[in-house]
């Protein structure tokens, strides 16, 4: 087991492994955008940002996930597919919490590891409860009560996310500065993590009607069509 620890901490601190990663996320991109435009422009603002997001922190990655659950090209929608839907929706957020909390915390202030996972963690629970509170308060849900929902459906998720997350980057890179391969690589690594791990907790969330899964992609068209 140490070995293979060894072995993906030398991958990780490989410049050549991060440009790798970065021309992957940046055709991943590509990809989406030309999808999104050529072949579900239906999809909502709200989701595309989602699947930009999930890219961006996990390249191919997001775009399978994209191409399993968030087309209208899906054969049937299943807790498997509002899942995922479920858990990209929750990582954009947490995701977003994470990168700044990792780069103001350990890249910028160079704090300790408490510190750092202290306002990781606290960026990460506010940037992913404000994507289930600010659509709901857009929605003309109160505040108090949109913040209940996303105490009640997003916590779970949240919590396992960023704990296997945040202590994935902290084993890796916890020494690691921001002009090191290492720290890039190893965030956008956790990040990874987080999202898998959070996966299983999305689909019993799901399964047991605490979060609908986000709209079925096959119905976009119908609900332009209605407005």
């Amino acid at each position: 087991m140490r070995g293979v620890v060894s072995a993906l901490r030398d991958f990780l601190t490989n410049p050549v492994f991060l440009w790798i990663w970065i021309g992957l996320v940046a055709g991943s991109l590509v990809t989406l955008m030309w999808d999104l435009r050529e072949n579900n422009p239906e999809v909502p603002s709200l989701m595309k940002g989602v699947w930009i997001a999930t890219i961006l922190y996990s390249g191919p990655v997001g775009l399978a996930l994209y191409w399993y659950s968030g087309r209208k090209q899906i054969p049937r929608d299943t807790v498997w597919r509002r899942g995922v839907r479920s858990d990209a929706h929750c990582y954009s957020g947490c995701g977003a919490g994470e990168v700044a909390g990792i780069v103001i915390a350990a890249g910028i202030l160079a704090l300790g590891t408490w510190w750092v996972a202290a306002i990781t963690f606290a960026l990460a629970y506010v940037a992913g409860y404000a994507m289930t509170v600010g659509p709901l308060m857009q929605e003309g849900v109160g505040l108090r009560e949109a913040m209940m929902d996303a105490l009640y459906s997003e916590t779970a998720s949240i919590t396992v996310m960023e704990v296997v997350a945040i202590g994935v980057d902290i084993y890796f890179a916890g020494d690691a500065r921001m002009g090191e391969p290492l720290f890039w690589s190893a965030l956008f690594f956790s990040l990874s993590m987080g999202l898998l791990a959070a996966y299983p907790v999305n689909v019993l969330l799901v399964r047991m009607g605490v979060k609908a899964g986000m709209m079925d992609p096959r119905d976009y068209g119908e609900e332009a069509g209605a407005h």
